[in-house]
């Protein structure tokens, strides 16, 4: 997705310990919001389909340990079936239902975290290139408060064919967003599916700590960057 915005001249940004940076990736969910607050706005949601949501964790267990696949909806859809005694049809039906359209709504009440527009902003206005990078369809995020406008590109990696920790999809970023991975800061609040993900893809990784590593301070070894304040981490970007 192009962005909305004037033309500005793009830059490089040397920053100690990570090199030259062209451009900044995202994951969404838990990364962009709290994922407690969508948790807890599908709580009656989760219950009256939680057998459901149950065989659909193991389903994505499982696809999160698979590299690019041609046909990633069909072989989700057919999976689940298995688990929950449909056919592949009725599956994907379900799927659209109670995931994808199911959770939509919930998305319109919650807020980002603080300062996220104003990183965006002040990233974009320091001449990099921001990407969007999610585990789930970024359009059920609606209009992903506002923040579409700063992106060159803004990617699923469903549609791509691999979840993370596969190195695929990062790669994929990459090349859309014409930038060397080695030159791409990735931010996200998994240890598993974006550091180490985008590590193996030859990214620099920013991890989104939770509060407990942030009061015991106890920043992630694994990732170049560990912060818990968007304010902290525009400091550490921009210097």
């Amino acid at each position: 997705m192009q962005s909305l915005l004037i033309e500005r001249k793009e830059s490089k940004l040397n920053i100690p310990g990570l090199g030259e940076i062209e451009a900044v990736g995202f994951d969404i969910d838990g990364t962009l919001y709290r994922q407690w607050r969508l948790h807890l706005r599908m709580f009656f949601h989760f219950l009256r389909y939680n057998l459901f949501f149950l065989q659909y964790g193991l389903v994505r267990n499982e696809m999160h340990c698979m590299d690019r696949l041609e046909n990633f909806s069909e072989i989700q859809a057919e999976r689940l079936a298995r688990r929950i005694h449909c056919s592949a049809e009725e599956s994907k039906l379900r799927l659209q239902k109670i995931v994808y359209d199911g959770l939509s709504g919930y998305f319109k009440t919650i807020p980002c975290c603080k300062y996220v527009p104003e990183t965006f902003r002040a990233f974009y206005d320091a001449g990099l290139k921001i990407a969007l990078l999610s585990d789930f369809p970024p359009e059920q995020k609606g209009e992903l408060w506002g923040l579409k406008k700063y992106c060159t590109v803004v990617l699923g990696t469903e549609d791509i064919g691999a979840l993370k920790p596969s190195a695929y999809p990062f790669t994929v970023m990459a090349e859309k967003l014409g930038v060397a991975p080695e030159h791409i800061l990735y931010i996200g609040n998994s240890v598993k599916y974006d550091v180490l993900g985008s590590k193996k893809a030859g990214m620099k990784s920013a991890y989104f700590e939770p509060y407990w590593r942030m009061l015991f301070h106890r920043p992630l070894k694994e990732a170049d960057i560990s912060f818990n304040d968007y304010r902290q981490l525009q400091k550490i970007v921009l210097q």
